[in-house]
């Protein structure tokens, strides 16, 4: 029987640009279990107790809130991504080409 390791993300994040590429990535899905997965992986990456102590927040509970199933607190995001030393930066979302209007015709 062939036996499979699990795997673990946070075992690939050697780099800074890998770092900030995944969290690119996570934000721009906008899809908040995988942002919280995503920053929970970081923060294994960079162990979770340092990161615990950084943002005083309790090592167990940043374990749970940064899972899949979970939708943390902004200020808890925001911690967390202090104490990783990254900041949340805003730009503007990159335009769609225009939809052509749909022509109306007369009904005779």
């Amino acid at each position: 029987m062939v036996k499979f390791s699990k795997y673990d993300f946070a075992d690939y994040l050697n780099s800074e640009e890998d770092v900030r590429m995944y969290l690119e990535t996570a934000f721009e899905s906008s899809d908040t279990g995988f942002i919280a997965h995503a920053l929970g992986n970081v923060a294994r990456a960079r162990g979770m107790g340092k990161v615990a102590k950084k943002t005083g927040l309790n090592r167990e509970s940043l374990y749970r809130s940064l899972s899949r199933k979970k939708n943390p607190y902004f200020s808890t995001i925001s911690k967390v991504m202090n104490s990783l030393g990254y900041n949340l930066t805003f730009t503007t979302q990159k335009k769609c080409s225009k939809v052509p209007k749909r022509v109306l015709q007369p009904i005779h």
